[in-house]
């Protein structure tokens, strides 16, 4: 498959997702065209990558066969009413909002294909994690191929629709959390002599290969934590307070009240 591929806005998502395409994915700049309401968007995205610009998304709609719906969700209404009329039932669209549903989508779009994504930031780094599920008009192979796109900034897995807005919470928004507790920690060690940005890297440091670590052997988080754990030692000290403070409580009521939200949106 050789298919031109568009977006419609040109925020930090969109950014991350043509960065990998090109990177990973083996897709000439040449074959991707963006549109954006703004001028210096555009004109940043196009230095960048060398892609198509335009300021017009209508012409995206026109000449894309996948198309990239990547404005924030508040958005997609008004821009889904200006290119309806231009979607064919050949095209597959990707959208990248929460909330919005396969037959939401398709209230407003007709029987097109749709794949509905929920990426995550770290995908700027490579290393992003998107669920992803289709409608039934988008053929195997199709949504083969639209995996293929996704897996070029980071995993990308298949999961029931019922699962997305948890998708949200668990992965979508779930970055802030983490940057939260890096900043956390550092601040800690910074309150105990260390400088700050030692305090940033020894901690980012920390939860990257203990997420490293989750994913590589297969092992239950519970399990890793008791490895670190010995009797009567320092860390058991840490989780005993981290306990005392409601920090798993803490950490499941504001996922679940994100959740929450997605399913409102």
């Amino acid at each position: 498959m050789n298919y031109k591929i568009g977006f419609i806005g040109c925020g930090n998502m969109a950014s991350a997702i043509i960065s990998g395409l090109i990177s990973k994915a083996e897709i000439e700049p040449l074959q991707i065209i963006a549109s954006d309401a703004s001028k210096l968007a555009l004109d940043n995205i196009s230095d960048k990558f060398g892609i198509h610009t335009t300021s017009d998304n209508k012409k995206v709609a026109k000449e894309a066969e996948v198309v990239f719906l990547a404005v924030k969700p508040q958005f997609y209404e008004s821009v889904i009413d200006e290119i309806k009329g231009l979607i064919s039932e050949e095209q597959i669209i990707v959208t990248i909002a929460p909330g919005k549903t396969l037959s939401w989508l398709e209230e407003r779009l007709g029987s097109v294909k749709i794949v509905r994504t929920m990426p995550n930031t770290p995908a700027l780094v490579g290393e992003g994690v998107t669920g992803v599920c289709k409608n039934d008009h988008v053929y195997d192979g199709e949504f083969a191929y639209i995996m293929t796109l996704l897996e070029s900034f980071g995993m990308a897995e298949q999961i029931p629709e019922s699962l997305m807005d948890v998708c949200v919470s668990v992965s979508g928004s779930s970055p802030a959390y983490t940057f939260m507790f890096i900043e956390a920690m550092a601040d800690a060690a910074v309150a105990d002599g260390m400088p700050r940005d030692k305090a940033y890297k020894f901690a980012a440091q920390a939860v990257l290969g203990s997420a490293k670590m989750v994913l590589e052997t297969g092992k239950h988080p519970g399990e890793l934590k008791d490895m670190v754990c010995s009797p009567g030692g320092t860390t058991i000290e840490a989780v005993r307070v981290l306990e005392e403070k409601g920090f798993r409580s803490s950490v499941i009521e504001a996922m679940k009240a994100c959740t929450k939200k997605a399913k409102g949106l």
